[in-house]
């Protein structure tokens, strides 16, 4: 059976990524290391506990020590790195954090893949590191990097690295850059449950500016299954974007949310937008189509329905993670 080490399996993107590998693949063992920050839930991944394909380890991936036992520990053939702080938000008010774990934490893992001879490494990235897009084009993998927030440069920072590794070293590396996620189990910082979340309690809906920000829409199931088949299928050294080919103002969406929720538009209220918000992000994604064969399969209205849907059937998780009880349980099992 092959060994994977996932990192930052808890938050939103690696839970259903992890939750689809072990789903839809009989004969992988996966390990995940999570620091469980707040936007990670040991929940997301509670089906699993007892499952012998499924390893959970507590850590950091700054942690030197703890990288290398795990590298050393179990027969990892690769790395799937998830882990990062992912807020624009956030970013902007504490970069720090952003740098530590999204570059320093990716050369850590890096350096121990190296030295200990895994064989791949996957980065999980961002369409954020090429810019803002004008009203027409999209981005490829040619486009130049040109990163306008804390976070979408330290992620920018963290492919260089990748790449470098590549180049420098001879390792089997693979960067995918995506647009966009949604889905089950996303924190409630980010747009869609928010503004679910708001919606349904009766609440103001902030938008930033004047709402008409793009952004392309990728389905979580769709980019689970891109990762999967470029660390299956990948050229060394390569780059794979991935989207959603849904392309859509905030002000869509959140008209759209209103209208499954059957709340009023007056809810909307515009708020002052944010430093160097981009404008409009479009993907590209021919390459892993053309040669991975990898196609999104989830339309958006229906997978945004289907997503609402899930917060209206998980109303308990939903509380949890609002009022941060789930932390409680991270901090009893895993005590700082």
């Amino acid at each position: 059976m092959r060994c994977l080490l996932v990192t930052g399996g808890c938050g939103f993107i690696g839970s259903n990524f992890i939750d689809y590998v072990l789903r839809t693949t009989s004969d992988v063992h996966l390990v995940n290391l999570d620091s469980l920050t707040y936007a990670a839930n040991l929940s997301n991944l509670a089906k699993w506990g007892r499952d012998p394909r499924y390893h959970f380890e507590w850590g950091d991936v700054c942690d030197n020590r703890h990288v290398r036992r795990i590298l050393l520990e179990f027969p990892i053939e690769g790395v799937i790195n998830f882990a990062a702080e992912s807020h624009v938000d956030r970013s902007i008010e504490d970069p720090g954090i952003f740098i530590r774990t999204n570059v320093m934490g990716t050369q850590t893992l890096l350096q121990a893949a190296k030295d200990l001879e895994v064989v791949k490494f996957l980065q999980v990235s961002t369409d954020e590191v090429y810019g803002s897009l004008g009203p027409n084009g999209q981005f490829s993998e040619e486009t130049p990097i040109a990163p306008n927030s804390p976070y979408s440069a330290s992620k920018a920072a963290a492919d260089h690295l990748v790449h470098a590794c590549h180049h420098t070293f001879g390792m089997h590396t693979v960067i995918t850059r995506c647009s966009n996620n949604y889905g089950p189990h996303q924190f409630p910082e980010k747009m869609i449950p928010l503004m679910y979340l708001r919606a349904i309690e009766g609440k103001p809906l902030p938008i930033y500016g004047d709402g008409l920000q793009v952004r392309d829409w990728l389905h979580v199931e769709d980019h689970c299954r891109a990762v999967w088949q470029a660390y299956e299928q990948g050229q060394a050294g390569c780059v794979y974007n991935v989207g959603g080919n849904n392309e859509k103002t905030n002000l869509e969406i959140v008209n759209a949310i209103l209208d499954y929720v059957g709340a009023s538009k007056s809810l909307i209220r515009h708020v002052t937008d944010r430093p160097g918000h981009d404008r409009r992000y479009a993907i590209d994604a021919s390459r892993i189509q053309e040669e991975l064969g990898w196609q999104p399969r989830i339309p958006f209205r229906d997978g945004l329905f289907q997503t609402l849907a899930w917060y209206d059937d998980n109303q308990q998780w939903l509380a949890e993670v609002t009022s941060g009880s789930y932390r409680e349980d991270c901090a009893k099992r895993y005590p700082v």
